[in-house]
């Protein structure tokens, strides 16, 4: 489903600050390269997560689904001084293009790539959270939340991606196991009194999550 009208989508782009040389170099690469480049998060929505990272100037943040680094470079750009952002990738051949990239990054000392399991991985790090943006298997978000909220410091924020699941969350009777996996967890984080959420209409959806 079209959910965003492309006109607005370049007015968007076209009033959002450009990329700088080497996220315009993960875009190119991925969107010649990649079979998945749909999944690359974009000007509109990395520069969204700069600014939101810039703001909160997070000592930790946590990403699970590194895919070719694009969001994790946006994050790092807004990490106070001695901030470090943890990035883990299931997909070995992705992990290794976004190192390759993060290794070109003024930023490339302030980021650990973990390649496997996310729920393996997560609690081996043993951190308290200020940001973590969830982007990978979506039959896996409600586990990935209930896994690092306790660590999640108060205030701070989980970012989850993709929750309109490409408009098939609209649909009277959600069909798809991961269009029913984006349904349960909103309706999980909409029941969860330990957090205040907004859902933002940006790409395929973001649901923005603060921990009171």
């Amino acid at each position: 489903m079209e959910m965003i009208n492309q006109l607005a989508e370049q007015y968007a782009d076209n009033n959002t600050s450009p990329e700088d040389e080497l996220l315009q170099k993960v875009a190119a690469f991925t969107m010649s390269n990649h079979a998945h480049a749909h999944m690359l998060s974009g000007q509109v929505q990395g520069r969204f997560l700069t600014i939101l990272s810039a703001l909160l100037q997070p000592l930790r943040i946590l990403e699970i689904g590194t895919f070719t680094g694009y969001s994790a470079l946006c994050l790092a750009k807004g990490l106070n001084i001695g901030g470090v952002l943890h990035t883990i990738e299931v997909r070995e051949e992705d992990a290794s293009i976004a190192n390759r990239f993060f290794q070109q990054s003024a930023d490339r000392e302030k980021i650990k790539l973990y390649v496997g399991n996310a729920m393996e991985i997560i609690p081996a790090i043993n951190e308290n959270w200020d940001i973590v943006f969830i982007d990978a298997d979506k039959t896996g978000y409600i586990e990935y939340y209930e896994l690092i909220l306790p660590n999640v410091r108060k205030n701070g924020v989980i970012i989850a991606d993709n929750v309109l699941f490409h408009g098939q969350v609209f649909a009277d009777r959600v069909s798809g196991k991961n269009a029913m996996a984006m349904e349960a967890f909103n309706n999980h984080v909409k029941n969860d009194k330990r957090v205040e959420q907004v859902l933002l209409t940006v790409r395929d959806g973001l649901l923005v999550i603060r921990k009171l």
